[in-house]
């Protein structure tokens, strides 16, 4: 497998960002660590194994970025405004500087440019959602396992703009019916996947929120809910990768 490491710097964050690429041809596929992670976890915890196939066979390659939720998100007690400022800068870094990156670089394998698909558990999976739902015109599908889509987890009753405009939950509930993503979103692949075990319940009472909200605004986003011997653990979210992966680059 081709392995390749980058350094960038970012002007939204205003610090040197880190990614790795895994493959040499295929989808792009953005890995978004689980809270506090880092870019390196999608090969220090084995996800690397079940993307293994899909990477060497020229399907896929994976973009493995960083994030800052230690500073925002994960940041609890911090001033609320700090942290979901912090966020949205990172938010930007992602869409303004990383994903021009990515098309590059996969332009360059692949001769042609595409969307990419958002992948990430836990937290991880919030952010895919998110970046997903806020810009289909980037993203053109989304892998989401056992993810928070709203800001009750991390924020309480705290909610400025920026919070509700991060929180599928809410803007995709109040998003017109005419809205150009609609269209977007029901001729791609978005799945929202979640275990209904240990360490699960909060994270399945948000996702039963998204997949009501998506219900009732006609947006066709597929959701798998797995049995209560499946918990919020790295085991079980390779199991996952193995069972949609078909789905998605099939």
């Amino acid at each position: 497998m081709e392995i390749r490491y980058f350094k960038h710097y970012s002007g939204h964050l205003n610090r040197d960002m880190e990614f790795k690429v895994y493959g040499h041809a295929g989808k792009p596929v953005l890995f978004i660590p689980c809270q506090g992670g880092r870019f390196f976890d999608f090969e220090n915890f084995k996800m690397i194994d079940y993307w293994a196939p899909w990477i060497e066979a020229g399907r896929c390659t994976v973009y493995a970025c960083d994030c800052i939720d230690n500073e925002a998100w994960g940041a609890k007690g911090v001033d609320n405004r700090w942290r979901i400022e912090n966020h949205e800068r990172w938010f930007h870094y992602i869409t303004q500087e990383l994903v021009p990156y990515i098309k590059h670089l996969s332009g360059e394998r692949n001769g042609y440019d595409q969307g990419i698909l958002t992948f990430g558990a836990s937290m991880g999976a919030m952010h895919a959602a998110n970046l997903y739902y806020r810009r289909p015109d980037l993203f053109d599908s989304c892998f989401a396992i056992s993810g928070l889509y709203d800001n009750k987890e991390f924020f309480g009753d705290y909610c400025d703009d920026l919070v509700y405009n991060n929180c599928p939950v809410f803007y995709l509930a109040n998003m017109a019916p005419d809205h150009p993503w609609m269209d977007m979103y029901n001729h791609q692949k978005s799945l929202i996947v979640c275990g209904q075990g240990a360490w699960e319940d909060v994270l399945l009472e948000s996702t039963r929120k998204l997949d009501t909200v998506c219900a009732q605004k006609g947006i066709h986003t597929r959701f798998e809910y797995w049995g209560y011997d499946v918990n919020h653990d790295w085991p079980w979210w390779f199991k996952m990768v193995q069972t949609y992966l078909p789905w998605f680059l099939g």
